[in-house]
């Protein structure tokens, strides 16, 4: 009998044992946040109606998971940290919703959010660099261009911004990559205003 019970007692213990460690490890999920527009002075003018997309990614960032560069020539694709939309709809969300605060107008949307409305203009964005370093900073490289709907005009620009990650952890690496689509959505905010100036 006492045999009979240890036996017993040992065959519960691996069970819980093994459901422990086939328990699936957190998934942790994130999202870009627009960022804080503070010094911008908003001028009255006649805003253009905005559409913003689609937006391009190297292969290597387009997919669920975040991606960090770990060494110059190794990077790690990290499971349990992944980003809680695609970024090729969430990069042109973060984009339009900057350009509302910085243009001051309600006329800036996404593509997708546009498909029923003639755009006075289009803001394609190509993702060239999209990089981070835990602890260290996040790059982002953007070649845009920016196309008026009538005439077929469009004017081109460059996009390289580098911002520190204060922290160590993967809030502050992706609080940064909010920080340097600012910077690019300033870029954009300036070449729609120098595209609609009175004298264009």
């Amino acid at each position: 009998m006492r045999c009979g019970y240890s036996g017993w007692i040992v065959a519960a213990c691996l069970a819980i044992a093994t459901a422990g460690c086939s328990r699936s490890p957190r998934v942790t999920f994130y999202t870009l946040e627009p960022g804080t527009v503070s010094g911008t002075t908003v001028t009255a003018w006649s805003a253009p109606a905005v559409a913003v997309g689609p937006v391009t990614l190297p292969e290597l960032v387009d997919r669920p998971q975040l991606v960090v560069r770990v060494a110059a020539n190794r990077v790690e694709i990290l499971e349990t940290q992944r980003w809680a939309e695609p970024l090729k709809s969430e990069i042109p969300r973060i984009l339009a919703e900057n350009l509302r605060r910085l243009l001051g107008s309600t006329r800036v949307s996404t593509y997708l959010q546009n498909t029923a409305v003639d755009a006075d203009y289009r803001v394609l964005v190509d993702i060239q660099r999209f990089e981070s370093s835990p602890g260290e900073s996040v790059t982002v490289e953007a070649a845009w261009s920016l196309r008026r709907a009538a005439g077929g005009g469009r004017k081109t620009g460059h996009s390289l911004v580098r911002e520190p990650v204060d922290a160590i952890g993967y809030d502050p690496l992706v609080a940064a990559y909010g920080r340097a689509f600012l910077a690019v959505s300033r870029d954009l905010a300036e070449a729609i205003r120098a595209e609609t100036s009175p004298g264009k």
